[in-house]
């Protein structure tokens, strides 16, 4: 392991020892400073924030989309402080910490045996969702999650996210797509961040007026399974309450390749994403590149 992998293995391990001890004021306070001395340093993650809530606000001016990065920046820490917290919280913290609208579209779907699939992006603490979902509803679920470096930091994630009450699958190796399928073949739920898939096997979409990639498994999934698929999208108010909404369920066509029933569901799944999104920017954690022009910047603008 190198000294960088090291360094990160343990900082994230001190977050998760130390901060949960935090009284929560306390814990509020260090992640609106953390993230205010990111945002003054102006780093690549700040820059590429702006670079993407630029296409999400179109016509904003130099000075609303620092706003927005700085209040990006906090949201953003509220997620880690909350995450390094949620372990310690009690059961009754956990199911006051979430408000969501719409949860019908969500309950129906478990009660009627035919599986869910809920897709979210990267919008406000999706870990706090899915804590509230286990312990609320009282409902297990089974999710992916990408193999970091090093093996201990991911080793930490996987563990962090099984004690909240999640089945966690490794996103290499192949096997989880048949996994997640079995699961909903008996009237289970999966949970998927599905804004954001770089692989060759990613689903183009019209995201903000541009071309990006997001993942086809939760299509997929539906198509398979016979699933209901159901976008959600999170934010945070003023308050320490975060709020969500479950969207209505994306149908599968009635005809079509599985390729194109697969596209127009993946589209369906973005736009979305994007009323979320456009309603909440600062609550979307994009830190990364994710438009293929930018990815590619030979392509240009579409």
């Amino acid at each position: 392991m190198s000294t960088a992998d090291r360094l990160t293995d343990a900082l994230y391990g001190l977050g998760w020892s130390t901060v949960k001890r935090l009284p929560e004021p306390a814990a509020v306070r260090l992640g609106r400073t953390i993230a205010d001395l990111a945002w003054k340093q102006r780093g690549k993650g700040v820059l590429r924030l702006e670079s993407n809530y630029a296409r999400v606000v179109p016509g904003a001016t130099a000075e609303r989309l620092a706003e927005l990065s700085r209040a990006g920046m906090r949201s953003y820490l509220r997620y880690w402080m909350e995450s390094f917290r949620l372990p310690a919280w009690s059961a009754e913290r956990v199911r006051a910490g979430f408000e969501p609208k719409d949860l019908h579209h969500l309950t129906d779907g478990l009660a009627s045996g035919r599986g869910v699939v809920l897709a979210l992006p990267h919008l406000a603490n999706w870990d706090l969702a899915g804590a509230w979902v286990t312990t609320a509803l009282e409902t297990p679920f089974t999710t992916v999650a990408e193999r970091l470096r090093p093996e201990t930091l991911y080793d930490r994630f996987v563990a962090y996210r099984e004690g909240l009450g999640m089945e966690v699958l490794p996103h290499s190796g192949g096997s989880a797509f048949g996994t997640l399928a079995r699961r909903l073949r008996d009237g289970g739920l999966v949970c998927l961040v599905a804004d954001r898939d770089l692989s060759a096997s990613g689903v183009e979409v019209d995201f903000f007026g541009d071309r990006a990639r997001m993942p086809a498994g939760p299509a997929l999934l539906a198509q398979q399974t016979g699933a209901l698929l159901l976008p959600v999208t999170l934010w945070y108010d003023d308050s320490p309450v975060m709020k969500g909404r479950v969207h209505p369920p994306i149908e599968v066509p009635r005809s079509g390749t599985r390729t194109e029933k697969t596209s127009v569901m993946t589209q369906a799944l973005a736009d979305a994403f994007a009323t979320g999104i456009a309603d909440h920017p600062e609550d979307w954690h994009m830190l990364q590149r994710l438009w293929l022009a930018d990815l590619d910047p030979g392509k240009g603008p579409a």
